[in-house]
């Protein structure tokens, strides 16, 4: 269940991307595409795996996710006008780690669980 979670954030994250970048706040100063395509290309190798039903593909969204939790912070501190579209970033991020962790979060979990009952 969690890796179908992680999946919705992978895509969910992408699609963000490309409504901050590309629509709700679009670049001034260079074309729409290039921002675009430097958004994307941290999470694009995620969602290609996802497409093809790979599990490595929460991994390297995870791995994306890091970057993007970054750029999240550094929006909120230096651009209030942004901190909504931001937050929604460091949510997604945090998703998708938390997510894709889950499955060894609940085994150590389990595993204490059992030597405190023993």
């Amino acid at each position: 269940m969690s890796k179908r979670f992680a999946l919705l954030g992978i895509f969910a994250t992408a699609v963000l991307q490309i409504l901050w970048h590309g629509f709700l706040l679009p670049p001034e100063r260079m074309p729409v595409t290039v921002v675009l395509g430097l958004a994307l290309l941290p999470i694009a190798p995620a969602v290609i795996l996802a497409i093809f039903r790979r599990p490595s593909a929460i991994f390297w969204g995870g791995v994306a996710s890091l970057l993007y939790f970054c750029h999240s912070i550094a929006e909120l501190w230096t651009t209030p006008a942004v901190w909504p579209l931001a937050l929604l970033e460091l949510g997604l991020s945090l998703w998708i780690i938390f997510c894709g962790n889950w499955a060894g979060i609940e085994a150590k979990l389990l595993k204490r669980k059992k030597s405190e009952s023993a």
